[in-house]
């Protein structure tokens, strides 16, 4: 069998095509592989990992400019039926290391797509759970929000078009695919966007070590708003006084706070449960 009697279709690297086509650009140890969007880049987004890539194939809205899988990688896609719907270049696991650096767990799979949109605070559903991020911006904090908010069924996460990483690299790795399914809106000024969903219906609750009452007994209701502030720094006070209201995680052991992402699944969870959204 030749290579072009092969599913899925692919080009061996080193052939002109390769070699005269765009590559993705070496990776220097300095620069991340995820960008805060104060630098105003609007480049592509880099998607790695089985999770990451297989969902991102299988999502009809997120155009792929280019794949770089290994032998293994092809062959997985193809015993599991799923389209890569560009031509793959077959690489060696070393090229996607030299992209990626070596400690990026990224299975042999390395893709280059456009951004998803980023829909409008307006057409939000006023129904279930919301996220609002106040200017959290650790990737891997970020991405684990997104799998957790997957996993309830959250609607979409708000965040700042500045001070949040961009929706690539390490943030959609430790997403592992849920970039796919929840829909990211970016807004300019986050209190304003509070101020919308306030006058939208949702009821907004910042979640702070210092808030006035435990989150399970605070009456909650749909549309609902969770609010998380970054670590250390918190909830700032212009949101704090835009939230509806501020709750409090309380928890019986010594140490009072958690990870930004472990608090999010919490409060998911009493939110969801609150709500009588979770299965019976």
């Amino acid at each position: 069998m030749n290579d072009r009697d092969r599913k899925p279709p692919y080009r061996k690297a080193g052939g002109k095509s390769f070699e005269k086509g765009r590559k993705f650009a070496p990776r220097s140890a300095s620069r991340p592989v995820w960008r805060e969007r104060d630098s105003g880049s609007d480049g592509p987004a880099i998607l790695y990992g089985w999770h990451t890539v297989s969902a991102a194939l299988a999502n009809p809205r997120r155009k792929i400019r280019k794949l770089l899988l290994t032998e293994n990688a092809a062959r997985r896609l193809a015993e599991e039926n799923i389209d890569p719907r560009v031509t793959p270049e077959i690489v060696r696991p070393q090229l996607i290391d030299q992209q990626l650096g070596p400690d990026a767990v990224h299975q042999g799979m390395l893709a280059e797509a456009d951004p998803l949109p980023s829909p409008d605070i307006a057409t939000l559903k006023q129904e279930g759970i919301v996220l609002v991020l106040d200017q959290i911006t650790d990737p891997h904090n970020v991405g684990a929000i997104l799998r957790s908010a997957a996993a309830f069924a959250v609607k979409a996460i708000v965040t700042t078009a500045r001070h949040s990483p961009e929706a690539t690299g390490v943030l959609a790795k430790s997403a592992s695919g849920a970039l796919e399914l929840v829909p990211l809106v970016l807004v300019q000024n986050l209190a304003r966007a509070l101020t919308a969903l306030n006058e939208r219906g949702f009821l907004t609750v910042g979640l702070d070590s210092e808030g006035s009452d435990d989150l399970s007994k605070v009456e909650l209701r749909e549309p609902l708003a969770l609010v998380l502030g970054a670590e250390g720094k918190g909830l700032r006070q212009l949101t704090r006084e835009t939230c509806a209201t501020v709750a409090r995680l309380d928890m019986p052991g010594e140490i009072k706070s958690l990870n930004v992402s472990n608090a999010a699944v919490l409060a998911l969870y009493v939110g969801a449960s609150r709500l009588g959204l979770m299965p019976k």
